[in-house]
């Protein structure tokens, strides 16, 4: 059951062949005689807007998406899918108000604008953090989420599994930020295609169980089977509500959650860093288009497992070796029933997930590492050629380093929601310091390194701060922690500006003038659009 079938093998290893010679054939084709940081960093001013907008899904989808996020669909639903469609309006917001004033100021990485803004005390503080966060927290869970997955559906073993995921991935990472983006456009294509076959698939099996007249008329059938995993807010009670606790996925905690993944992480911006402004604003409203997609792909096919489980299918199959449901095993159980090619496409789309967030990881671990630690600290007088050379070898230390420690996370339960909550310790401060950064120039060093020291043991006290719901003792709901957190970071960095001395006369403001923010008729068009299916879908499932 769990392996895949010659044809299958011959489906992916024509995936593999496609994505590698495109990879080599960009690589050649664009490659200058002489190759700087910024053109094999940022790729500058070479991708397109619809390789831009590609490249950012394909680093942001990975395994815990299609294996984590469909589990989520099979425990609590379709409102795991806020996380997916929230994003699509936040993207709006960045492009118009974030990436301005990035390209403006010709910043290329996100430590560069806290060493402009701010100083190097804080630039270094951070730049040192996402290095660890990104290789010992994101490299590594996407390194053993991915083999888990791969080992899963194939029956490969797991430590082969992730051998081979680093060899894809290098192929395509050190060819730089060009070969990503255009092979970034192959991978989310498999990965689209592949996932709206499996989501079909699965529809397809609920009809035939079920005995709906067709495809179509499934969708109604699983709202009438599954009614509440059909609801986007939970309410104080549910036993979801911790996770998703209501009314803020849409006003609170996800935005702060959101703006700062999508409008100050390196991983994220870099794509658009090297453009034009027209042409990186439309690579992301792309971007916030094949947003409001992901659910369909990952969440539907979740729900589908659930109705059919609570109907007595794939009782076995569904269980750990305790006996215990275990939600996460729901995406590969449904790929494993899909037949002979469209099972390879399925499991290319997964691979394309995985190895396209690896490589856009790695690109920005090289960026960071080259550009605000090595030539800034180790070797200023350092040639283009030598900085290049830098980049891909801590592309491979990084990449030895996550494959070590990746086995390391069998030892913990719920890998990508321990993931999610313990990177949100510093996301509240790290917003705000952007966030004041951005639209208020008198905000100091002083606050910015405040808000940089007390994120954590905030966030930790909030964790541990219970809190009343319907006359029990809970803790605080994970995106509430964040509301509070941001909060009381933003008023504490107001009150240590106003009493910073340096504050009336601070010079490290940004270049900020109205006109930045002006967006054309066709941007405008295609936000309206989005804002208003984004409307629809929470009206409808309110």
């Amino acid at each position: 059951m769990n392996h895949l079938s010659a044809f299958d093998y011959a489906v992916f290893l024509m995936y593999f062949i496609i994505v590698s010679a495109y990879g080599y054939w960009v690589y050649r084709s664009k490659k200058k005689k002489r190759t700087d940081t910024k053109d094999y960093f940022l790729a500058e001013g070479s991708l397109t807007w619809w390789a831009i907008g590609a490249s950012i899904i394909a680093s942001n989808i990975s395994a815990e998406h299609f294996i984590g996020m469909s589990g989520s669909g099979f425990a609590m639903g379709l409102a795991i899918a806020s996380y997916e469609w929230m994003a699509a309006a936040t993207l709006i917001i960045v492009a118009i108000f974030f990436l301005p004033i990035y390209i403006k100021n010709k910043i290329y990485t996100m430590p560069q604008f806290l060493s402009n803004r701010y100083n190097n005390t804080v630039s270094t503080l951070m730049a040192v953090f996402w290095l660890l966060v990104y290789v010992f927290v994101n490299l590594t869970s996407i390194f053993f989420l991915g083999a888990i997955a791969i080992e899963t559906i194939t029956g490969v073993p797991f430590n082969i599994c992730i051998i081979f995921l680093a060899i894809f991935s290098a192929i395509i990472t050190l060819g730089g930020m060009k070969v990503i983006g255009y092979t970034d456009v192959i991978q989310v294509f498999v990965l689209v295609a592949g996932g709206l076959i499996t989501c079909y698939m699965a529809l397809k099996l609920v009809s035939e169980k079920l005995d709906a007249p067709s495809v179509l008329a499934s969708l109604p059938l699983l709202r009438s089977e599954a009614s509440d995993h059909f609801h986007m807010i939970f309410s104080k009670g549910d036993k979801f509500y911790s996770e998703l606790p209501g009314i803020a996925v849409l006003v609170g905690g996800l935005w702060i959650n959101n703006l700062n993944y999508w409008g100050c992480n390196q991983y994220i911006v870099q794509r658009a860093l090297g453009a034009d402004l027209k042409t990186g604003r439309n690579g992301l409203i792309f971007a916030a288009f094949l947003k409001l997609l992901i659910p369909v792909i990952v969440v539907i096919p979740g729900i589908a497992a659930y109705v059919l489980y609570q109907r007595g299918y794939f009782h076995s199959e569904m269980l750990d070796a305790a006996g215990t449901v275990k939600p996460d095993h729901a995406y590969p159980v449904l790929m494993n029933l899909l037949p002979a090619g469209i099972k390879g496409l399925a499991f290319a789309a997964l691979t394309a997930a995985i190895v396209a967030s690896l490589a856009g990881k790695c690109n920005s671990i090289a960026t960071i590492f080259t550009l605000d630690i090595y030539k800034k600290f180790i070797k200023p007088e350092a040639s283009e050629i030598r900085l290049v050379s830098v980049g891909r070898w801590s592309v491979v230390i990084a990449s030895l380093i996550a494959i070590v420690i990746a086995p390391a996370l069998r030892s913990f339960d719920q890998v990508y929601q321990f993931i999610q909550e313990y990177v949100g310790f510093i996301s509240p401060g790290v917003f705000a310091i952007f966030l004041l950064g951005f639209f208020w120039k008198k905000t100091t060093s002083r606050a910015a390194l405040t808000a940089a020291l007390l994120t954590i043991p905030l966030s930790t006290l909030f964790k541990f701060l219970p809190t009343v719901t319907n006359g029990a003792i809970a803790p605080i709901p994970f995106l509430n922690r964040m509301s509070w957190v941001f909060m009381i970071i933003i008023g504490l960095m107001i009150v240590v500006t106003l009493t910073d001395p340096k504050s009336k006369d601070n010079p490290q403001g940004l270049e900020i003038d109205s006109s930045m923010f002006k967006v054309t008729p066709a941007f405008t068009i295609a936000s309206v659009i989005i804002c208003g299916i984004l409307a629809a879908l929470y009206t409808v499932f309110w």
